[in-house]
């Protein structure tokens, strides 16, 4: 034993009874008091030397018979505990509580110990018992209740609220640490104004709390130069730190204004911190899944590609709008059944042609977190178109290239090795012929040409005005002698505009407008050229009662390479390349070209071209 319990067992029983908070007198069975503490002598008002030796007149007259009982009953062992009035020295009556137990020495019961305790005092302390429990479980309800809400907003202003009602703080705040600043994100009982305002992390409170590795901190001092200072009468500051597993959120503050916090309340204010630092963590990771989901799902509606996720079975649980736009097929149409078309293995591409003609190439990716498989597919049709153009381009270049060929290649050796055996007639057909079919092969290798330059945009014109019924007429002049079946009629009014654009290459549209009408309309008939102003334009159309282009080739038909199948057009020959050279030449221009059906039957092709101003139309400088 230390040298501080040194001393004789009186010595310590001394020192007991006198440090004892609460009233202890100890009484004979005469009820005669052999124990006084310096507790009684404060609670009564009667010294031990007036007490000891004598009865204490501290019971009440009335409540005599109450305290013999209650003697009676502890004489034979029990212990009583009971609530009643004693009186002081100076005739107050007090309520209090009394645990009366028995005094035994050895095996006898020589007396009574009475321990005696304010019942204000008792009240007091169980009051603040129960306004802990109180507090504890509505701390309870509160973490239930910021917990159960994800929008970070909501979940700040929820944990101020009731930072006041758990803290008694007369206002209340939570500020964000962002880097190395602090933001006040939700404050109660406090200017609006103050909302989103900023401070420096290491010159705040919240620093001072890291620093000192601490959860709660209590501050006094040089609060004047604080933004909370906008509370009227603020003399204390309690801050509890919103962390979680180390990582600090931020920090809740309790501002008090007109009482000073306690040790429940700092306690308190210590726990929902922790728990606002959950809460917090919790929203700022659901706002986060949120944010990605939606970046996910805006790259997943606006994707060209089509998209699809299928689950483990191979069933379609996403579809995106171009998926539906892609196969004609809308999401609730294809949800939960497999895709309309077959897969191709993970890392390999599959080229599939859908019921409707459309060519996809599909690629698939498995992911193994999941069991999901990520399809991907997109629209190869004019790749495909193309491919199948280009293949029928070679095909047919080759045979317009290998007929003038083996006509010029057969009357030149026929020259070569008859010439003196043919007549003078003879040669000179051989040779027409020849010329015929090299201008032929000229002419096809300008269309080529200028295919070749329209596809890479380097067809140049020259941009004038010129007299566009010149050239109608120009380019029309001897057509009737050319056949026997076709009639050519050809309307223009008198004072059509002049047009602006490249008369050359207008002399190339009109000259393959009106070659494709006799071409196209091969049992004779009607072709009518007719032009007039339309608008800030002129007009010019060619018809012909040929053979027609069906509706959905009208666009087609400008394209490289394409030789529509529909009707019998591809009967008559050619590589696909006078129709998009018309068009490329029409919208160097400013113009355009389109193909329309002829009312009654056949083709109308329309040309129109920017009108010029009239002359001496220009507004003066001056």
């Amino acid at each position: 034993m230390g040298d501080e319990w040194a001393g004789s067992d009186d010595e310590i029983a001394r020192a007991v009874l006198a440090g004892s908070p609460n009233a202890l007198i100890a009484l004979d069975r005469d009820q005669t008091v052999l124990v006084w503490t310096p507790a009684a002598e404060r609670l009564f008002g009667w010294s031990a030397e007036e007490m000891l030796g004598r009865r204490a007149p501290i019971v009440p007259g009335e409540l005599t018979a109450e305290h013999n009982a209650v003697l009676e009953r502890v004489r034979t062992g029990d212990q009583v505990t009971l609530r009643t009035k004693r009186l002081r020295r100076d005739g107050r009556v007090l309520d209090v509580t009394v645990d009366i137990g028995p005094l035994v020495m050895g095996s006898s019961v020589v007396g009574y110990v009475c321990v005696h305790h304010r019942a204000a005092a008792e009240e007091a302390a169980s009051e603040r018992m129960a306004r802990r429990v109180r507090l504890v479980r509505r701390l309870t309800d509160v973490v239930g209740d910021i917990n159960a809400e994800l929008e970070l907003p909501a979940v700040l202003d929820r944990i101020a609220g009731s930072l006041t009602e758990l803290t008694g703080a007369d206002a209340g705040g939570f500020v964000l640490i962002e880097g190395e600043r602090l933001r006040l994100v939700s404050a109660h009982r406090l200017p609006e104004t103050l909302k989103g305002a900023t401070a420096g992390l290491r010159t705040s409170l919240v620093d001072k709390l890291l620093r000192t590795g601490k959860t709660v901190l209590l501050e006094s001092q040089g609060l004047d130069e604080l933004v909370w200072a906008e509370l009227s009468g603020l003399h204390t500051i309690a801050l509890g730190l919103a962390a979680v597993g180390g990582r600090p959120y931020g920090a809740l503050y309790a501002l008090y204004a007109r009482r000073k916090p306690g040790h429940l309340e700092l306690e308190l204010l210590e726990l929902l911190a922790g728990h606002a630092g959950i809460a917090v963590g919790n929203a700022m990771a659901y706002q986060e899944a949120v944010r990605q989901r939606a970046h996910e799902q805006a790259v997943f509606d606006a994707s060209a590609d089509g998209i699809a996720v299928l689950d483990g079975a191979g069933r379609v649980i996403r579809w995106n709008p171009a998926a539906a736009e892609l196969t004609g097929l809308a999401s609730d149409a294809v949800k939960g059944g497999p895709p309309p078309f077959p897969l191709p293995r993970p890392g390999e591409k599959l080229t599939f042609q859908l019921g409707t003609g459309r060519w996809l190439d599909v690629v698939s990716a498995r992911v193994d977190a999941t069991g999901e498989t990520v399809v991907d597919f997109r629209d190869v049709t004019r790749a495909k178109e193309l491919e199948e153009a280009k293949d029928l381009f070679l095909a047919t270049t080759s045979h317009e290239l290998r007929t003038p060929i083996t006509i010029v290649r057969g009357f030149a050796s026929t020259l070569d090795a008859r010439w003196d055996k043919l007549s003078d007639p003879e040669r000179r057909s051989a040779v027409h012929t020849i010329a015929e079919r090299a201008r032929s092969l000229g002419q096809l290798m300008d269309h080529l040409l200028l295919g070749s330059r329209a596809g890479a945009d380097e067809l140049k014109v020259r941009v004038e005005t010129f007299d566009l019924a010149e050239r109608i007429n120009a380019a029309t002049l001897g057509l009737p002698e050319l056949s026997d079946t076709h009639r050519v009629e050809v309307d223009i009014p008198d004072g059509l505009p002049y047009v602006k654009g490249d008369a050359l290459a207008t002399d190339i549209v009109l000259g393959q407008l009106l070659e494709n009408a006799f071409k196209y309309s091969p049992k004779g008939g009607l072709i009518r050229v007719e032009a007039w102003p339309e608008d800030d334009r002129v007009v010019v159309v060619v018809d012909d009662e040929g053979v027609g282009i069906a509706a959905p080739d009208r666009e087609r038909i400008f394209e490289r390479f394409v030789q529509v199948e529909s009707g019998d057009r591809r009967r008559f020959g050619g590589v696909g390349l006078g129709l998009y050279i018309v068009r490329s030449l029409a919208r160097a221009q400013g113009g355009d070209v389109s193909a329309h059906p002829r009312p009654g039957g056949g083709t109308r092709m329309r040309m129109v071209l920017a009108a010029a101003p009239p002359i001496g139309s220009d507004t003066p400088v001056w």
